[in-house]
């Protein structure tokens, strides 16, 4: 099984992507920066300089409703942000 799990598309990363040559991905939780970096260059076919990991905590909710109160959370998820060499670049939309 593969240890990216999906790019992120936001207006940050999309910035990010175009100007400072970063990416951003949801990767397993249990992933290291060597396996992400492996990982990246043979799904993608570039070199990679550096790799940061972010641990998302997950985002809580209470709802006051008839029923009474109702809790709720999101999924927890780590996020990788890899920069890869000048002048190469990762085309996400190529396969959607």
């Amino acid at each position: 099984m593969s240890i990216l799990v999906k790019p992120i598309i936001t207006e940050k990363a999309t910035s990010d992507s175009e100007l400072l040559n970063r990416y951003a991905f949801v990767v397993k939780k249990n992933a290291n920066k060597v396996e992400i970096k492996k990982a990246v260059e043979a799904t993608y076919g570039v070199s990679v300089e550096k790799v940061r990991t972010i641990n998302v905590r997950p985002d809580r909710k209470v709802r006051y409703t008839k029923t009474g109160m109702v809790t709720g959370k999101t999924a927890a998820y780590k996020k990788a942000i890899v920069q890869v060499a000048e002048g190469e670049v990762i085309d996400l939309y190529s396969n959607l």
